[in-house]
């Protein structure tokens, strides 16, 4: 369900606007002023929608559009290609992602759903509070170079722009550019198609300039910052159990878990998933740190069928199986730190035999799939983590970029990365949503264009190409539409 603080502080904002604004068109002292403030500025106000309109652009989508001519002719045509492309992909993407929608409807738990490339965003739901700027400040700049490409592609189809605006609907920033439409309707199919192509074209051009600069990030951040030394914590959650005295803190460098190597932030996910998946690890313990009156009688099961030979208020011991040439299974309560302190990792006795002191492999007996990981983070003492490995993961919070100088703060690398990486999710998204064959849509438009240009030799009744083009459309936005609603119910409802 969306929490009803965010319902209270949206509702409220735009009450305080909608009310503002009713008492300054009341007062006949200042309504005309008031009135007059707005039409000369551009403003617009309605229920839960501002628009702002301007003019002084004009001069700089101008400029753009006549810099290098030969270039643009190229670039806005291979936009047109592409825009033709995405708009009959998008609809395969749609079908898809609305597939497994309805596959995660009818499954008893929405396992999956992270598989899914589109999804339906509402903040303060399966958008972290904390990680509202990136997305505005996104999705505006994807809106604004959206709307840049349709207005640099106009000017130079010789289509007049009135003018460039941004506007707010609910808590969702946009842009749009004001093309004189009689200019529109006059030049050829053709035209109008690179005009209508141009604004999904810019964002995928947006999405590949923010993932190059996602992939050259370490390389621009080298004089300040070293990678492939490890992971760097940055946050631990608090009251997890990753914290604490002998836990992880701000700045310490994990470089390993249990005998994985990390190297950075993908290769602790990795190790995270790998030692999640498999049996717990072993550890070889000399023989003479095993005493008959820790084993004798004190084994017991539990109610999963796994083995405790420990007391339930030890806080310091754990129940481990062994076994030697006698026995094949024994059990040892002992002091999980001293006995695990430099020792190798191990899955039989085998694995142990290396030393000259006789070693057995000693496996923690633990219940409910939770696992006992060694945490190392030099030149503290080694984190000994006891649960579900789940919980490890996602309590702390990590970074590839170590700082060279200690001035440097750890969190702008993992700001940049954020913000690349939202930048990359919501203008591909833009263009995805927009090529679609919708009604209000670039898709709409890119359709019309589409088909008056192939058909028109094919099909000369202009009704007849309009009819098929109003069945595309139809398609297209019950398809968008069944997408938006199972998405919304499906991130709200469940």
């Amino acid at each position: 369900m969306i929490p009803i603080a965010v319902v209270v502080c949206v509702m409220g904002g735009w009450c305080t606007v909608y009310l503002a604004d009713t008492l300054l068109r009341s007062f006949s002292s200042v309504k005309n002023r008031y009135e007059s403030w707005l039409s000369s500025n551009g403003f617009t106000l309605s229920p839960f929608h501002i628009k702002w309109h301007t003019s002084i652009f004009n001069r700089l989508f101008a400029r753009c559009a006549h810099l290098n001519p030969h270039f643009l002719y190229i670039w806005f045509s291979a936009g047109m290609v592409f825009g033709v492309l995405a708009m009959f992909g998008s609809v395969v993407l749609l079908s898809k992602t609305l597939l497994q929608t309805l596959n995660q409807m009818m499954a008893e738990t929405p396992e999956g759903s992270h598989e899914q490339i589109l999804q339906v965003v509402v903040p303060g739901v399966n958008l972290p509070v904390s990680q509202l700027a990136y997305f505005f400040i996104a999705i505006l700049i994807s809106g604004v170079i959206h709307e840049f490409g349709h207005g640099v592609a106009a000017l130079r189809e010789q289509v007049r722009l009135n003018g460039f605006g941004m506007f707010m609907f609910v808590v969702y920033p946009g842009a749009f550019v004001d093309l004189f439409t009689t200019h529109l309707n006059l030049i050829s199919p053709v035209q109008q198609l690179r005009i209508f192509c141009a604004g999904v074209w810019h964002n995928f051009m947006l999405c590949v300039v923010a993932l190059s600069f996602l992939f050259l990030l370490p390389i621009f951040l080298f004089p300040f910052y070293y990678t492939g030394a490890g992971a760097l914590v940055t946050e631990v959650v608090e009251g997890s159990p990753s914290g604490g005295p002998r836990g992880l803190f701000l700045g310490d460098l994990v470089t390993q878990l249990e005998d994985c190597t990390v190297r950075g932030v993908q290769d602790w996910h990795n190790c995270v998933q790998h030692l999640s998946h498999n049996p717990q690890t072993g550890y070889c313990v000399h023989t003479a740190k095993l005493h008959l009156s820790w084993t004798a009688g004190r084994a017991f099961k539990r109610l999963d069928g796994t083995m405790e030979c420990c007391g339930n208020n030890s806080l310091t011991d754990l129940c481990f199986s062994y076994s030697n040439n006698v026995e094949s299974k024994l059990f040892a309560c002992l002091p999980v730190r001293k006995t695990i302190e430099a020792s190798r990792t191990c899955r039989t006795n085998t694995d142990c035999q290396t030393d000259f002191i006789p070693s057995l492999c000693l496996i923690p007996s633990l219940e409910n799939q939770t696992k006992l990981i060694r945490v190392r983070h030099p030149p503290q003492t080694d984190m000994l983590f006891v649960g579900y490995p789940s919980h490890l993961q996602y309590s702390v919070s990590l970074t590839d970029f170590v700082p060279r100088l200690g001035f440097l703060h750890p969190d702008l690398p993992v700001m940049l990365e954020t913000f690349c990486k939202y930048l990359v999710s919501l203008s591909g998204a833009l263009a995805v949503v927009n090529a679609v064959p919708c009604f209000a849509l670039d898709g709409q438009w890119m359709l019309t264009a589409f088909l008056e240009a192939t058909l028109s030799s094919v099909i000369p009744e202009r009704n007849n190409r309009e009819l098929i083009g109003f069945f595309f459309l139809l398609g297209g936005s019950a398809l968008l539409a069944a997408n938006v609603a199972l998405g919304l119910w499906m991130v709200t409802a469940r």
